[in-house]
């Protein structure tokens, strides 16, 4: 049987119980058409980058399977037709990953593992930017004003 992950997003206007029955009804399709499910994790209402469906947030939830193609697809199914889902995402992988995933893990430990400040910047050097060439433009006042302009040289109806 081949192993997935699965995330699928609910709408907003759930609560946390109709949101776990729903996972409850999606393992009984798996498990009726014989696979299994691992890890469940919610990872609760997250608000969403645009609008899907009306919702500006939703209710996030990751699921590991271990089933048939077949049982998959009915799951799919059962979730397209379904109005409180508003989308989901199924990945196939090799393995299950073991303990939390990225989501659930405190800020603390993803930032051990290197953050922005940790990148090598290759023979490009440290990014600094108080030193950039303004070119001809003169510096800027406090306000962001350049001060009083030249007349042009050569321009008709400049100043002389």
């Amino acid at each position: 049987m081949a192993l997935y992950e699965h995330v699928f997003l609910a709408r907003q206007d759930l609560s946390q119980q109709q949101v776990d029955a729903l996972v409850e009804q999606y393992r009984g399709v798996i498990t009726a058409n014989g696979g299994s499910v691992g890890r469940i994790e919610n990872w609760g209402l997250k608000s969403l980058t645009y609008r899907v469906k009306k919702n500006r947030k939703a209710y996030y939830t990751l699921m590991d399977i271990t089933c048939p193609p077949a049982a998959l697809n009915e799951m799919e199914r059962q979730m397209g037709l379904s109005e409180d889902v508003l989308r989901f995402l199924t990945i196939k992988v090799e393995a299950h990953e073991e303990g939390p995933s990225a989501m659930m893990q405190k800020r603390e430990e993803r930032s051990e593992r290197g953050g922005f400040g940790d990148r090598d910047r290759g023979d490009r050097g440290p990014r600094s930017f108080g030193d950039r060439d303004r070119g001809d433009r003169g510096p800027r006042s406090f306000d962001g004003e350049r001060g009083p302009r030249r007349p042009r040289e050569g321009v008709e109806g400049s100043a002389e």
